[in-house]
């Protein structure tokens, strides 16, 4: 399954997320390894793609990786910069999140 379906195979009540990140980025990866353990699907666009990357600075005013955006909230940063705010947007509580990472 693409990210692009994992977008559209998304619960009702989850909000929709799209990330910007690029193959070489540490953080791209911690955030795409925690939305795979949240069980949270996202679309992805990769950056490098120089359309995308325009199409990144033209929605949001940066070009950096990652960017998340989840309905009209932006976060950009570190992975661990995005996680607090993520996790409000995406509606998941910490007891939530602690649940997931005892499961590890």
């Amino acid at each position: 399954m693409s990210h692009s379906e994992k977008g559209k195979k998304m619960n009702a009540g989850t909000p929709q997320l799209l990330i910007y990140t690029t193959p070489t980025c540490p953080d791209c990866h911690a955030l795409k390894h925690w939305l795979a353990q949240q069980k949270i699907a996202y679309e992805e666009r990769d950056l490098t793609d120089p359309l995308i990357g325009e199409e990144a600075k033209t929605r949001t005013g940066v070009r950096v990786a990652p960017i998340s955006i989840v309905g009209d909230q932006v976060f950009y940063g570190t992975f661990l910069s995005q996680k607090p705010g993520l996790m409000k947007a995406l509606g998941l509580s910490d007891a939530q999140l602690k649940t997931s990472e005892a499961q590890r």
